[in-house]
């Protein structure tokens, strides 16, 4: 990859990661204080969202596995992969909450306290770690392999993490769930 550095169009994007992060944290601060009527049952949702969220952290063990052994280009394919499998999940996950009344943990014990740290801190990661993958993809997007390489070496686990507490998530308040 000898793409020229260009970075105007990283400062265009990086204001475009700004708006997004904004709007999806807007979004997910209002949907369990709003809630829309669309006359659809969107209850089938919280599986598919999960699935996403699981599909995403094996590409991107994948796409890991790739750059780790030179192969940039599936490594660049796999990062676009998980991204569309993160920003699907994103559109499903809001859709849901925004139309469908909360699902509360029912368990006890120990299992409570593991849920509740698994929620805690995917939910926080998630909400600090969405501009950073975005920042991190525009680096990468714009030539900027070292500047992308530094970033992601702290953003990758953390994405990774908040794939995989998301499904871990679900399967723990699956029993809880209306039928």
């Amino acid at each position: 990859m000898s793409q020229a550095p260009d970075i105007a169009l990283e400062k265009r994007l990086n204001r475009l990661a700004y708006i997004i992060s904004f709007v999806v944290l807007l979004l997910v601060g209002l949907m369990r204080r709003v809630k829309i009527d669309l006359g659809v049952d969107f209850s089938f949702l919280p599986p598919i969202h999960a699935s996403l969220n699981a599909i995403s952290a094996v590409i991107l063990v994948v796409a890991l596995y790739y750059i780790k052994n030179g192969q940039v280009e599936n490594h660049r394919k796999a990062i676009y992969a998980a991204m569309v499998c993160s920003g699907l999940f994103l559109l499903s996950y809001v859709l849901y909450h925004f139309t469908t009344p909360e699902t509360r943990y029912g368990g006890e014990g120990i299992m409570r306290t593991l849920y509740f740290i698994l929620l805690i801190t995917h939910v926080v990661l998630a909400a600090v770690v969405l501009p950073f993958i975005l920042f991190t993809f525009n680096r990468a997007f714009t030539g900027q392999y070292e500047r992308h390489k530094k970033m992601a070496r702290w953003v990758y686990p953390l994405w990774l993490y908040v794939a995989i507490t998301g499904p871990i998530c679900y399967l723990m308040l699956r029993p809880y769930y209306p039928n």
